[in-house]
């Protein structure tokens, strides 16, 4: 009996890191223990793992696209025996949206992102917490709203498109890092002021840590009423420059008042009892950031002497009927100028009553007024301005200077940069799910941005895991121009791994060895470094 030799191959590349990250956390376990049982072929914690592929795919495929996408893949090594591309139709993906959605889609994302941390042994205490939109094409119809469902609606736009219906997303980062422990879809009309209380008195239930529960937010949490609702949570953030004692502080505070710290910055510690709490305020300034800031200025006054001046002609060349309306209409116009003032005054205007020759020995009348004078510079109102550049108030209320200096209060608010900012900037990749948001209806868009924090936690478990190994070992990888790095970004490692293939070689169509094409000593290394669940992803030997 002759033998039937068969090749075929498959595409790899850098989703076996991928999926062997997701295998590491258990995902697929994570996410059916959450939404229950079920008796399709395709499992829910299966379909979560494909759209989670497809997003670190980097390839903008639309959701209906999967089996597509998934078609040159090796789909049992990538997400489970017992499944293939054409499993994960819009059908069986659709329906685990709606399972997520019903379950719970921020219960979900917790659940699994506590397992993850678990599994990596990572422990925070400042935690990070921001929000951002996401705009969405096409019509959405709120007359029949599903329970718990966000609107999708016009709101604030971050993104200065207000003409695109949106929703919103709060999102919670480790310190100093955009690895995502909490999730929360809103409706797109819904205000981080009113938002973020809730959200933090959520996550610290979720957490269960007590004082480990320390959130960094930004200034739209300070007022009185969110302090007060916070209780006991420990939070830092920055106080709103519209505030009357931060306003006077600002402008008050001298440089040489501050204690001035090595990297530049110089700052001065004020008690505070804003609301009824007792806080720590912290006038920070930055004299790099003053540099910066004065050259907007600068474009300010600029900007604003030519429109004053504008106005002020148009103002000037009108008659008014008294002097009291003229200088209402001025006071009007300068509320408008911040740098700028007009040094003018009301001047009547005189003529003769009626048409024709005025009678001999007549007496002119007022017949109006009109504005006389020139607009300058205010060099006070510059003045105070100037002493407010690269200058902010920061606000605790850990009383212990030794458990938050003024040095780790800066650091922290600095961090928020290099964590969840970090984080949307990821989400809104346009490579990532960019035509995915399309989605009709509103419980699997909220399904659809959890996976897609669960793809930027995958993604940022990766490169930590990457990072913490090259550390540990004095180890590192060729960066784009060739130079060893040991911070590399994962992005750059999934683009190193392009061009990996699998040789799947069959007899009589039976499957008797795989083999893994392509791998240089770079991908070798990088798989150690990863760990056994990633490396097995690429290591065959039967």
């Amino acid at each position: 009996m002759s033998t039937k030799q068969g090749f075929e191959t498959k595409r790899i590349d850098h989703l076996g890191i991928v999926a062997g990250i997701c295998h590491e956390m258990g995902l697929i376990e994570a996410i059916d223990q959450a939404v229950g049982p079920s008796e399709r072929q395709v499992s829910c914690g299966a379909a979560v793992q494909a759209m989670v592929l497809n997003g670190l795919g980097f390839t903008s495929r639309a959701l209906y696209l999967m089996p597509q996408y998934l078609h040159n893949k090796p789909v049992d090594l990538l997400i489970g025996p017992g499944v293939e591309a054409l499993d994960f139709n819009d059908d069986s993906l659709g329906r685990s949206l709606d399972q997520l959605f019903e379950t719970g889609v921020t219960e979900v994302f917790a659940q699994v992102a506590r397992q993850a941390l678990t599994v990596y042994g990572i422990e925070y205490r400042f935690f990070h917490l921001d929000s951002s939109s996401f705009h969405l094409h096409g019509q959405y119809s709120a007359e029949e709203p599903e329970l718990e469902a966000i609107e999708i609606t016009y709101g604030f736009s971050k993104e200065h498109r207000p003409d695109l219906k949106q929703v919103v997303v709060n999102l919670i980062t480790g310190h100093r890092s955009q690895l995502p422990v909490w999730m929360e879809a809103l409706s797109g009309n819904h205000s981080d002021k009113d938002s973020f209380p809730q959200t933090i008195r959520a996550f610290c239930r979720q957490l269960k840590a007590g004082e480990r529960c320390f959130l960094v937010v930004d200034s739209a949490l300070y007022g009185a009423e969110n302090l007060q609702r916070l209780g006991e949570i420990r939070w830092l953030t920055r106080v709103p420059e519209t505030l009357a004692e931060a306003k006077r502080l600002l402008a008050k505070t001298d440089v040489d008042q501050m204690t001035e710290l090595s990297d530049g910055y110089a700052y001065l510690e004020l008690p505070s009892d804003y609301g009824g709490i007792a806080q720590r305020w912290l006038v920070v300034y930055s004299p790099v950031a003053a540099q910066r800031a004065e050259k907007t200025l600068q474009r300010r006054v600029t900007k604003e002497e030519k429109a004053a001046h504008k106005a002020w002609r148009k103002l000037s060349g009108q008659t008014f009927n008294c002097q009291e309306d003229a200088e209402a209409a001025l006071a009007e116009v300068q509320q408008r100028w911040k740098y700028h003032q007009a040094e003018a005054e009301a001047v009547p205007l005189t003529g003769y009553p009626g048409p024709g020759r005025p009678a001999a020995g007549a007496t002119p009348d007022v017949v109006g007024y009109q504005l006389q004078g020139t607009v300058k510079l205010s060099e006070p109102a510059l003045e105070e301005a100037r002493r407010r550049l690269g200058r902010f108030v920061l606000a605790t209320n850990e009383p212990d200077p030794e458990r938050l200096s003024p040095e780790g209060m800066l650091a922290q608010y600095k961090a928020q940069a290099v964590s969840v900012e970090r984080g949307f900037r990821f989400l809104k990749d346009p490579l990532f799910f960019a035509d995915s948001l399309f989605l009709k209806n509103p419980g699997r868009i909220m399904a659809l941005l959890m996976i897609m924090v669960l793809a930027l936690l995958v993604y940022s478990l990766a490169e930590r895991q990457l990072r913490l190994q090259l550390a540990e070992t004095g180890q590192s990888v060729p960066n784009q121009v060739g130079k060893g790095t040991q911070t590399p970004t994962m992005r750059w490692i999934f683009q190193v791994f392009e061009g990996i293939d699998l040789l799947i070689i069959k007899q009589n169509d039976a499957v008797v060895s795989r083999q893994v094409l392509n791998l240089r000593p770079e991908h070798l290394t990088v798989l150690r470094l990863l760990g056994p669940p990633v490396e097995n992803c690429y290591n065959f030997g039967f």
